[in-house]
């Protein structure tokens, strides 16, 4: 793992659940001395401690090792305020619609930070009868390549899978869609608004004949 329990996570969490040093040490069945050292940074739990910690403080292993404690405030949650995951080793991609500790192969994964669309990533959105086509300018190499599209509305996610050397596009229902979203492999999430992305061509890129050439291609594909 590149993370592991530190002794001023135990200590906080002791503190929160009014434990001492010792009532700590009795109910894990280890000395009182283990527990000051933890918590001076002088030695870890064993590895075989770390469910019974996290049990004793009503937490998972996983919020236990990050040190974040997760909140049930995510019973009102807003498809429009998710949170995407990427996996920097397997590229597995994880949606949550609210705070998590998301781990994988080890890692302990941070939320995604969109960006607005750039040069490098433009977007061409098309309403094509009940649909929007979305595509992106983007090679698609093995190495370099967007993973995934998806399409947010207050309570709905449509999210496609993308692979390399495949096409950079995708066909969502338009069922209240205010945001699309795209993951490049090397470059992060980005996102552009539905109504900046169709109607507020003129100030979306700087190259507009270009971008009204792949509108115009699109037209002929799909009018």
């Amino acid at each position: 793992m590149n993370q592991y329990v530190t002794g001023a996570v135990i200590k906080e969490l002791r503190e929160k659940h009014q434990f001492t040093q010792a009532e700590l040490a009795k109910k894990l069945n280890i000395s009182d001395k283990t527990v000051s050292k933890w918590e001076t940074a002088k030695g870890y739990p064993d590895i075989s401690l770390l469910e019974p910690i996290a049990k004793l403080f009503g937490i998972s292993v996983t919020e236990l090792i990050s040190g974040n404690a997760v909140n049930n405030v995510n019973v009102s949650a807003n498809v429009m305020r998710s949170k995407f995951y990427v996996c920097p080793v397997c590229g597995n991609s994880i949606h949550g619609m609210g705070e998590a500790v998301i781990q994988c192969h080890g890692i302990i994964l941070a939320p995604c930070q969109e960006e607005e669309t750039d040069e490098n990533h433009k977007i061409l959105i098309e309403r094509v009868e009940d649909e929007y086509y979305v595509r992106i300018e983007h090679d698609m190499t093995k190495r370099h390549y967007i993973s995934f599209i998806a399409a947010l509305s207050s309570d709905k996610l449509q999210m496609v899978k993308l692979y390399p050397e495949g096409n950079p596009e995708a066909r969502v229902k338009m069922n209240g869609v205010k945001k699309i979203l795209f993951y490049c492999n090397r470059d992060g999430l980005f996102s552009i608004s539905v109504v900046k992305g169709i109607d507020d061509k003129q100030n979306a890129y700087d190259d507009i004949k270009e971008r009204k050439d792949l509108e115009e291609t699109a037209k002929l594909l799909f009018g």
